[in-house]
């Protein structure tokens, strides 16, 4: 083999280490596993009351739901939430100033208590108000942030809180990403690299991580005051990664899980401009929150990924020094190696892995934009809303110096 072809193995090899296994919520409970597609079917679990499982309540426990013109998914967690198995004290969704449905869904789903959040004060990121906003309407002693797009099987919750009772700090999930239409395949090459930055799918860490998944959150109420809270966070576009960093320099552990067959969500459900915004208005920023050591080894493992597409076009134009035999089995090696990956995260399916350029060649697209928008233009936009990167990186670093 020539030095690239090392090198590319030398990649591939780093690639297995930086995601390795996603360790899963609640691993090893006897009766967790459940058919991971039957909490996606159409986006929701369906049935009605008889389906209902007998429930008890998690006394001390608040769900918080941030949720902002989420009309088309709130409807199914809240579903989900009813059918739990052991069942939160309270259900607060904070309406973030919505301009459709969002409120009335959550109003008439029994049991929910409904806030109306008032305007996003300056310094603020909404979903870090909404949450602040919750967690000041709330009674509980144990927090559990859902976004809205999240779908729980019946016994989700209950390990959610015990793996919160038995690790402490902050603990996370990413939920099993389902999809639907082709174009929401395109987030995989995301989904990969965002597992890789936060670091618990190296070998050997079970579950220990640097950063987390804003999806799902579950603390403690005397660990979120001690670091602070979203207030700690309030400028951070990327606020599951600050709270991250802020239970760590508390000297409170960080864990992230995925979700497996009994956490998933619909991620980008609107559209290939939807899945283009919310990858650009925080990937730049993520990756800055990466350890330096880890974002070389991505780098790197990426870099490899870019050079065995570019081999394979080198052939197509006839200008590559690599023979037929090195090249495929370079291709089939990365795509082996990318569909690995990507069956632990979502119904990707092995088409998308065995056609990973394209979802390589979106990612450097959306990756440029970010990179502009976060270090140029200073400003991105989510849900309707235009946030200030630089009024955020202010009231960030003031928060920093409060907290030390």
């Amino acid at each position: 083999m020539d030095v690239r072809s090392w090198i590319l193995l030398v990649g591939w090899l780093v690639g297995w280490w930086l995601l390795w296994r996603v360790p899963l919520v609640g691993e090893g409970r006897d009766g967790r596993r459940r058919a991971g597609r039957d909490l996606g079917s159409g986006g929701s679990i369906g049935g009605d009351d008889r389906t209902m499982l007998p429930s008890t309540v998690a006394l001390g426990c608040s769900v918080i739901v941030p949720a902002r013109n989420e009309e088309t998914s709130l409807q199914n967690l809240l579903e989900s939430l009813r059918r739990q198995r052991v069942r939160a004290d309270e259900v607060i969704v904070v309406d973030d100033q919505s301009d459709d449905d969002t409120a009335r869904i959550a109003e008439a789903c029994p049991g929910v208590q409904l806030v109306s959040g008032t305007p996003v004060p300056a310094g603020w990121t909404g979903k870090a108000w909404a949450c602040h906003q919750g967690v000041q309407r709330s009674s509980g002693d144990v927090f559990v942030f859902l976004d809205a797009d999240v779908v729980l099987a019946p016994d989700a919750l209950e390990v959610i809180l015990d793996a919160r009772r038995d690790r402490g700090g902050l603990v996370s999930v990413q939920p099993f990403h389902l999809m639907r239409r082709a174009y929401e395949r395109l987030s995989a090459l995301f989904n990969v690299l965002g597992t890789m930055g936060v670091g618990s799918a190296s070998p050997g860490r079970g579950g220990s991580a640097r950063g987390a998944f804003g999806p799902v959150l579950a603390t403690g109420r005397t660990e979120y005051d001690l670091i602070g809270g979203h207030r700690s966070v309030r400028g951070d576009i990327v606020e599951d990664i600050a709270l991250a960093r802020c239970y760590r320099s508390a000297g409170f552990p960080v864990h992230a899980f995925g979700g497996g067959e009994i956490v998933s969500f619909r991620m980008y459900p609107d559209g290939l401009g939807q899945l283009v915004e919310g990858w650009s208005k925080n990937f730049a920023t993520g990756a800055s929150s990466v350890a330096p050591l880890r974002l070389f080894l991505i780098g790197f493992w990426l870099t490899c990924v870019l050079v065995s597409v570019q081999s394979v076009i080198e052939a197509l134009v006839g200008t590559s020094s690599l023979g037929w035999f090195q090249l495929v089995a370079t291709y089939a090696l990365f795509a082996f190696q990318i569909g690995a990956m990507l069956r632990q995260l979502g119904n990707f399916g092995s088409l998308t892995a065995a056609m990973y350029p394209g979802p390589v060649g979106i990612f450097l697209v959306v990756f440029a934009a970010s990179v502009y928008l976060t270090l140029f233009r200073r400003r991105v936009r989510w849900r309707g809303r235009s946030v200030s990167l630089s009024g955020a990186r202010r009231w960030s670093q003031a928060a920093v110096r409060t907290d030390e």
